[in-house]
C-alpha cells in the first residue's frame, strides 16, 4: 500500500486522499494513516512543485557542479556534504561514484551569480579540491515529467492510422 501511495504522489502530490483511496480501492482513512506514518518517519520529506521556469518571465540559471573533495577522518563525506547543502543556493546534493565525489545542483538569477557561488562559497571550503561547473541549457524532462510545453501537447495528440 505504501509503495502504491508513493508512486502516485511522486507524479502528482495534489491527489486528494479521497482520490488515492479510490485509485487503490481502499478506505480514505487507511490512506490518511499511511501518509501520516510516512511523513512522521520522514519517508515523505515534502511536496515540492515542479515549475517550468522557461514558461515564466523569471530568469533562472541552473547549474550542475562536480566537486572533488578529501573526505574527513571518521566522518567520510557526510560533514562536507552537510556544509554544502546548508547553502541556500543548493537545490540538491548527491554523493557519486566515479570521477568526482559530490554533485551539486544549484539555481541562480544569472551565470555570474552561479560563478560567484562557486568561487566565493563552494571552492573556498576546506576539503574541496576542485570543481567543474556545467550550465543547463534546456530541461526536457524532470522528475519523470516532460518540461517542454510543445512536447506535452504533442503527447496529448491522438495518433490515427
Amino acid at each position: 500500500m505504501k509503495k502504491q501511495i508513493l508512486d502516485a504522489i511522486s507524479k502528482n502530490s495534489r491527489f486528494s486522499t479521497e482520490d488515492l483511496a479510490a485509485m487503490l480501492a481502499t478506505e480514505e482513512e487507511v490512506v490518511k494513516k499511511e501518509i501520516k506514518e510516512m511523513e512522521d518517519a520522514k519517508v515523505i520529506c515534502g511536496y515540492p512543485t515542479l515549475i517550468d521556469w522557461d514558461q515564466t518571465d523569471c530568469e533562472k540559471v541552473t547549474a550542475v557542479i562536480e566537486v572533488k573533495v578529501t573526505p574527513q577522518r571518521d566522518m567520510g563525506f557526510h560533514k562536507i556534504a552537510e556544509r554544502i547543502y546548508r547553502f541556500e543556493e543548493v537545490e540538491s546534493l548527491y554523493l557519486m561514484s566515479g570521477g568526482f565525489d559530490l554533485m551539486v545542483n544549484i539555481q541562480g538569477k544569472s551565470m555570474k551569480e552561479v560563478a560567484r557561488f562557486v568561487s566565493e562559497k563552494l571552492s573556498t571550503l576546506e576539503y574541496v579540491n576542485s570543481t567543474a561547473t556545467y550550465f543547463v541549457l534546456k530541461k526536457y524532462k524532470e522528475h519523470g515529467l516532460v518540461m517542454s510545453k510543445e512536447q506535452r501537447e504533442s503527447e496529448r495528440m491522438l495518433i490515427t492510422p
